[in-house]
């Protein structure tokens, strides 16, 4: 018998806590995601500084009532300079997640936050909360990239 039993969901019991990002299995490394859509926004580096600036200018995928990008599995296909996190390439990546973002948290050994799903046990949490950008974007193909600066905007947290 495991010592990490597997709930209804598939999912070990706090997988998060015990279970390196590199050993994750698919579906837990996937259940890490909150749901809040901050990083299908798009940013902005700052080419002197490297610092990175959030703005709510949503890429052409995210639905911005879920949160969710609407052709998730094939989004490569549509936006082949979406970055696909994978345990291998979270650390090349960490400049731009978002300060709030579970794979973000589980890298730097910090607890989850109560609204995340996993904690609360619903997807609704993440919104409730006021942490995700639901609601609060506007497209890409709405503006020009040089209009982007006046859409930066503080990290919801």
């Amino acid at each position: 018998m495991s010592d990490d039993p597997i709930d209804r969901s598939g999912l070990r019991h706090q997988f998060w806590k015990t279970v390196p990002l590199k050993k994750m299995t698919p579906k837990e490394w996937e259940a890490l995601c909150d749901g809040c859509g901050k990083c299908c926004l798009n940013k902005l580096e700052d080419e002197d500084t490297g610092a990175i600036a959030l703005t709510c200018v949503a890429c052409r995928l995210l639905d911005d009532s879920t949160c969710r990008c609407a052709q998730y599995d094939i989004r490569k296909q549509f936006v082949p300079e979406c970055i696909v996190l994978t345990p291998d390439t979270l650390a090349d990546h960490m400049y731009w997640i978002p300060q709030t973002c579970a794979y973000r948290l589980v890298y730097e050994n910090k607890p989850l936050y109560d609204w995340h799903p996993l904690i609360s046990g619903t997807p609704q949490s993440v919104h409730d909360a006021g942490v995700s950008v639901q609601d609060r974007t506007v497209s890409e193909f709405e503006f020009p990239e040089d209009e982007w600066e006046e859409f930066i905007i503080e990290e919801p947290t």
